[in-house]
């Protein structure tokens, strides 16, 4: 406003000045153009005072036109430096108007960054809120765990309980020497000393029969061959008279009579092993020496009439199929079945201790492993 108000004023000024210089060159050009006139004597003084009026009025009008021509220079000059600022207002202006383009982006720019600062804000909160739920919980479950290392370590913890599974470990070896002192299953080629009876008798196991036998704990590999189904005796006795035909074939009785027995050592054997390591028997055994038998709980198939259009039937009953594990007086097939049925209850006990069985027909030396694998010392680490 007061830039205008100055622009006015100049403005106004250089009109004024314009008149005044208008109106002397206006009288200039009257005194230059008028026509000569022969003046009279008698009005000659009037003219010269004329003429001396107009002499020092045109004096006056030229030292008026000297004025305001410095005037108008100096008007000029203040015009121009007006012109110079007003250039210059201009260049700020556009400048402000720029950056106040530039201030409203950055302002938007700001605007969308303090939203989006308060959405992470936000989500931080419900983080840390979280987290301190979680700590809680990490902080109880950490007092939960010290109790429970506490109780473990106690009386009654997890040491007592390892001494007392090593303990039932001893014990099982224990009752399972006794078994082997019972019913030993020597190979063929093992000497058996009076020395080391006696000391089975005694509770121990001697150094001598834990070197002699080998790790059984390890699984046979495909390459290994097992021993003879013939290289072991049971209280000195073999297991010759397997049932691979009719018993009427046999010329030797007492064989077959040998080999029941035998069978019904090795059925017994299994029975107490099975109990004292609480091994339930997918088959199990009903002991009567050498006439002892093997159950079986599979379902029975029989076939339907003819006049049916229904195929076999398959008929569960709760009372087990019994298997002989003797020849004499027997069907041979059912006990060759007998005989499968009882290493597959070995092959059930050596699999509950990480190993594999010897075969379907390697009844004895199954059962030899079984009780070398129980009586040596990784048993109790188990």
């Amino acid at each position: 406003m007061m830039e205008s108000k100055r622009m006015a004023e100049v403005d106004s000024e250089i009109g004024l000045i314009e008149e005044s210089v208008g109106d002397s060159l206006l009288g200039e050009e009257i005194i230059g153009c008028e026509n000569p006139k022969v003046i009279e004597w008698e009005e000659l003084q009037q003219e010269l005072a004329r003429l001396c009026s107009l002499s020092s009025a045109l004096k006056k009008a030229s030292e008026h036109k000297e004025s305001l021509s410095q005037r108008i220079v100096s008007v000029i000059e203040v015009r121009q430096k007006f012109l110079a600022q007003s250039n210059e207002l201009d260049d700020m202006t556009r400048k402000l108007e720029a950056r106040k383009l530039a201030m409203g982006d950055t302002m938007m720019q700001m605007k969308e960054t303090m939203e989006d600062v308060k959405s992470k804000t936000e989500l931080l909160g419900g983080a840390l809120r979280s987290l301190l739920v979680a700590s809680k919980k990490v902080y109880a479950a950490h007092e939960q765990l010290k109790e429970a290392r506490r109780q473990l370590s106690g009386e009654v913890g997890y040491g007592n309980s390892k001494r007392l599974q090593k303990m039932l470990r001893m014990r099982q070896q224990h009752m399972i020497a006794q078994v082997n002192l019972i019913y030993p299953v020597r190979s063929l080629n093992e000497p058996i000393s009076r020395e080391m009876l006696d000391i089975h008798s005694a509770g121990d196991i001697s150094s001598e029969t834990q070197s002699s036998s080998a790790d059984t704990t390890e699984t046979p590999t495909d390459t290994s061959r097992p021993p003879p189904a013939s290289s072991f005796t049971i209280l000195n006795q073999q297991l010759t008279a397997l049932p691979l035909k009719k018993a009427s074939f046999f010329a030797d009785k007492k064989e077959i009579q040998r080999s029941a027995v035998v069978l019904g050592y090795v059925a017994h054997a299994v029975t107490l092993i099975a109990s004292y390591m609480y091994v339930p028997l997918r088959y199990p055994l009903r002991l009567g020496g050498s006439h002892s038998y093997i159950q079986d709980y599979a379902p029975s198939v029989e076939a339907g009439s003819s006049d049916s259009v229904v195929g076999p039937l398959v008929r569960t009953s709760p009372k087990p199929t019994e298997f002989p594990l003797f020849i004499e007086g027997q069907d041979s097939t059912r006990a060759a079945y007998a005989i499968f049925l009882l290493n597959k209850d070995l092959e059930q006990l050596l699999n509950f201790f990480g190993a594999e069985s010897l075969g379907p027909r390697h009844v004895l030396a199954n059962l030899n492993k079984l009780m070398e694998m129980i009586r040596c010392r990784d048993f109790l680490d188990k």
